[in-house]
């Protein structure tokens, strides 16, 4: 006797009925779930879209953070802490920043 066999004679049901119970279960829990946040019109295809989408989200924005060596590290501090003087160009761009800012006051 297999273990599927066994099961069927314990509980009367095939592992169909039994995955297919599991998945109503799964359904209502969700439905409940998102009734009790205030939208209980939301199907259970809207909850699985917005699942996988927060999931996307999460692993794009993880994907974003920056990652450095070592070395990339102390290049970085390098550069933030030996910056170069600034040019002409910048003084004159931070000159009219300012007097924009004034002038919005």
């Amino acid at each position: 006797m297999t273990y599927k066999e066994s099961r069927h004679d314990r509980t009367g049901k095939t592992e169909r009925q039994d995955v297919e119970a599991r998945g109503a279960r799964l359904t209502r829990r969700a439905s409940h779930g998102q009734a009790r946040r205030g939208n209980p019109r939301r199907t259970v295809s809207d909850f699985v879209v917005a699942a996988a989408q927060e999931a996307a989200q999460r692993t794009i924005e993880s994907a974003q953070i920056i990652r450095l060596t070592l070395e990339g590290q102390q290049q970085f501090a390098e550069a933030i802490l030996n910056a170069p003087s600034p040019g002409a160009r910048l003084k004159k761009t931070a000159a009219r920043y300012r007097q924009l800012i004034r002038e919005v006051r």
